[in-house]
């Protein structure tokens, strides 16, 4: 088990703890309630055990608590899901994860994007990604089916043009100059989110690399309100409790705020086109 799994499993059990707690329930009395032995309480919030959804149902039942069940229940649901390392995700190359993305975003209705160093998979040209995917397969030493991963990618924009979709894209000025291949794939890029900004499906917003700073935080990727995907360094972390999930949306529009769009937008990414092209 991983460390972070562990620590989510903790924090349930903090959680089950304060929850018996602010109903005046001690261990013991909530442990003959529930018919169970004194010692499983001590266990589930401690971490010791996982506990079960009758587990959770017994806690919030007996504390007068049920309106709690739905966010527990999918905090246990996600507890071993949650952290899947990248080496595992790409195991067999990037073409599977590309492919769950593709299934995604064809599920999803809003999709709200927050990148601040990158351009997202979902505007990027074909060399654009070939680059970008190409490090990944390099960095965690996996499989090359760079030509199939960037197929599926390719494939994952058309939702942009067909279907019932709609996306909310915040990036950070500093997508627009890191470095991905060499100046004449990011012309390419840059050109692609000129000609992308008007579409009107898609949003596109662009924090000022001189905006105040009011919320620091790795790119996620927000599946109407029902998932939450976070890339750090050595995992994607997915995030389906309620609460989270509501947090992030939050940050979003906090970031989103800070954002340019439409002319200011536009004059943004022809500066740093101008740039790749003296």
């Amino acid at each position: 088990m991983t460390s972070s799994v562990q620590q989510a499993r903790e924090a349930l059990g903090l959680r089950l703890r304060e929850i018996r707690r602010s109903a005046g329930l001690t261990g013991r009395h909530l442990a003959g309630l529930a018919g169970w032995h004194e010692s499983k309480v001590s266990k589930i919030e401690y971490g010791k055990i996982k506990p079960s959804d009758a587990d959770l149902r017994a806690y919030c039942t007996h504390a007068d608590a049920v309106e709690q069940l739905p966010d527990l229940t999918a905090t246990l649901n996600n507890l071993e899901a949650a952290y899947l390392e990248w080496r595992r995700i790409l195991s067999t190359g990037t073409k599977r994860a590309q492919h769950d993305t593709v299934r995604l975003a064809q599920q999803t209705k809003l999709t709200r994007i927050y990148q601040p160093i990158m351009i997202p998979g979902l505007l990027q040209t074909a060399d654009y990604a070939r680059g970008a995917l190409r490090r990944s397969i390099d960095f965690f030493g996996v499989p090359n089916d760079v030509e199939h991963g960037v197929a599926k990618r390719l494939e994952r924009q058309q939702v942009l043009y067909h279907g019932d979709h709609r996306f909310r894209v915040v990036i950070g000025e500093q997508a627009l100059r890191t470095t991905v291949g060499d100046d004449s794939v990011m012309v390419g890029q840059l050109d692609r989110l000129l000609a992308v900004i008007g579409l009107p499906r898609l949003v596109l917003s662009i924090v000022p690399a001189t905006a105040e700073l009011t919320m620091a935080t790795t790119n996620f990727v927000i599946y109407d309100d029902r998932m939450v995907l976070v890339e750090a360094i050595t995992a994607e972390l997915t995030i389906t409790q309620p609460r989270e999930i509501a947090q992030y949306g939050r940050v979003f529009e906090t970031l989103a705020k800070q954002a340019v769009v439409g002319d200011a937008a536009r004059a943004l990414i022809t500066t740093a086109l101008g740039n790749r092209r003296t």
